[in-house]
């Protein structure tokens, strides 16, 4: 087997965590994850961490993404943003937080059923009313 620098062990990978942000697809770019990081929206073991941290196998990360909250296990290591079937290989995501979100996303949509948002934008016509309603409450 030829000694060759660029092949590593899957022991040896080592990650840092907005690249695993990125690659198990949470967030869209490194940017953002580092972003997220920084912002304190994700803790790596119940503690604030940089972007740089590198991430083992085992490592627990809570991820906030508005409104929901991710708890999560590492799995697997990448480097590489794959498809997302490999993605979801990287991570398993505890019950309890699978079943608040669950639960989050469904009182979210009966808060949608009972209060309905406009069907459209308003066009050109009711910006104009709009606008004319607004000024007339200005001068009064």
């Amino acid at each position: 087997m030829p000694n060759n620098k660029n092949m590593k062990d899957k022991t040896e990978v080592k990650t840092r965590l907005d690249k695993w942000l990125w690659a198990s697809r949470f967030y869209k770019t490194r940017h953002l994850a580092a972003e997220a990081i920084n912002g304190g929206h994700v803790h790596l073991n119940e503690k604030r961490v940089k972007p740089s941290r590198v991430i083992q196998l085992g490592d627990k990360l809570s991820i906030h993404k508005t409104p929901f909250t991710f708890e999560i296990t590492v799995e697997g290591l990448s480097v590489r943003r794959g498809p997302a079937k490999e993605a979801q290989l990287l991570y398993s995501e505890d019950e309890e937080s699978i079943k608040k979100r669950e639960e989050l996303a469904e009182q979210r949509k009966l808060n949608a059923a009972q209060f309905p948002h406009a069907e459209r934008r308003p066009d050109k016509r009711d910006r104009r009313r709009i606008i004319r309603f607004k000024n007339v409450n200005r001068e009064n």
